[in-house]
């Protein structure tokens, strides 16, 4: 399904002042987005990491549950974000050959959707990783945070194409 643009800036009000879009009217349906993030290690952090041997203990656990949590904060750390009633909240951690990734998906019942939840679940939980690893690395590196998918509401279903 392709994506409609409006060139209405939505948070603009009609004197260019910032302001939280109105949802009051918009129907409630089932939301649901998914976003990832990367964290390249060096092979010797890699190694600690798998051994669960760094300075600062489980930081893979330490990195979920920060996501997780940040989620739910979404609204106090975006301006504009509307604080959302979340109903599941999940952050996996995988390590793969240079790096972990972390995938988050966020799900509510509501008027607006939950993409901004995702990214900042993955975005917290690489920065946590980052904070526990930074001890024996301080050259890790955050990448690729994106949106892979959203559902809901009136744009309903988008999709990241492979890249």
């Amino acid at each position: 399904m392709a994506q409609k643009t409006s060139n209405k800036l939505t948070h603009l009000d009609s004197e260019g002042r910032a302001r939280m879009v109105d949802v009051t009217e918009k129907s409630v349906t089932s939301r649901r987005a998914v976003a990832e993030s990367f964290i390249r290690l060096s092979r010797g952090t890699m190694y600690l990491l798998r051994r669960g041997k760094l300075p600062k203990g489980n930081a893979l656990e330490a990195a979920r549950l920060a996501g997780i949590l940040a989620a739910k904060r979404t609204p106090d750390l975006i301006p504009l974000c509307h604080p959302l009633l979340l109903t599941h909240v999940d952050v996996e951690a995988e390590l793969r050959g240079s790096g972990v990734h972390f995938l988050a998906t966020v799900s509510c019942a509501g008027t607006t959707g939950v993409e901004m939840e995702a990214l900042t679940a993955a975005s917290v939980a690489a920065l946590t990783l980052y904070d526990m690893v930074k001890a024996v690395e301080k050259g890790a590196t955050i990448e690729k945070v994106q949106l892979l998918e959203k559902s809901g509401g009136k744009s309903g279903l988008y999709k990241r194409k492979s890249s």
